[in-house]
């Protein structure tokens, strides 16, 4: 028998860049299903999944930042790319037969339903998986800062941060062979050392809600469900 879930509800955070596959731009349908799968098998366990997508696959607003063009316009365009993602894999899981919502920041009503916390809160309870959207709704905050805020917001029991690495290093391991992996870390080691895991923003508010964040390959197949059940490779960043 598998081990139960550790959590009751989380929020999982997937970045855009890992729905590329081996694609240099946009969405690899074998990836996003294979995720929806994922997040499906966690469902059927009995855990309330929010998920939240970046958008860096189709843009990234520091993009044009960096080229001296208008930060906020930039970050407005990436904000719509996280709802193309949301969409993406809202198609995803529902071809498998899990029922999930977008609700996002910014109001498109012809789209997805705008956020309130109540109704992603029924949505939750009602085993459907929410997809949260279109970041804070505000310039100049990452889709990491997003996804802490809706795991606060939504009383999460864990933010999961998948990302293209096993957990959290001292260093780049792709840049730095002898890059020290760490199992456990505080959210304060974390903010301390600046280790590039989430922004400093969404690391302090984790921190601030005692929300662990557990940091792991999305590229590992079923890493999630196995770190999910206290299996599998990750790092765990808590205080407690």
């Amino acid at each position: 028998m598998a081990a139960p879930a550790r959590f009751r509800r989380v929020l999982l955070k997937v970045s855009g860049e890992a729905l590329l596959g081996a694609q240099p731009f946009g969405i690899d349908e074998k990836v996003v299903d294979r995720i929806a799968g994922e997040v499906g098998q966690a469902v059927e366990s009995g855990v309330e999944v929010a998920l939240v997508v970046g958008g860096g696959n189709i843009f990234r607003g520091m993009t044009i930042a960096k080229a001296g063009g208008n930060r906020v316009a930039g970050d407005h365009m990436g904000m719509l790319a996280t709802v193309m993602n949301a969409i993406g894999m809202h198609e995803a899981l529902e071809r498998r037969g899990i029922s999930s919502r977008i609700f996002s920041a910014v109001p498109m009503p012809t789209i997805c339903e705008t956020f309130s916390q109540q109704r992603a809160e029924r949505a939750l309870k009602r085993g459907r998986v929410v997809l949260f959207a279109g970041g804070t709704g505000n310039p100049f905050f990452t889709t990491d800062s997003g996804a802490a805020l809706r795991a606060a917001e939504m009383g999460c029991d864990a933010l999961f941060k998948g990302t293209n690495v096993d957990g959290v290093y001292s260093a780049d391991p792709k840049k730095h062979p002898d890059a020290v992996r760490f199992d456990r870390i505080t959210h304060a080691e974390v903010l301390a050392r600046g280790l590039q895991v989430m922004d400093a923003a969404a690391v302090a508010l984790a921190r601030d809600n005692h929300i662990p964040l557990i940091v792991f390959s999305i590229q590992a197949p079923n890493a999630f469900v196995e770190v999910l059940h206290g299996q599998g490779r990750a790092t765990i960043i808590a205080d407690e």
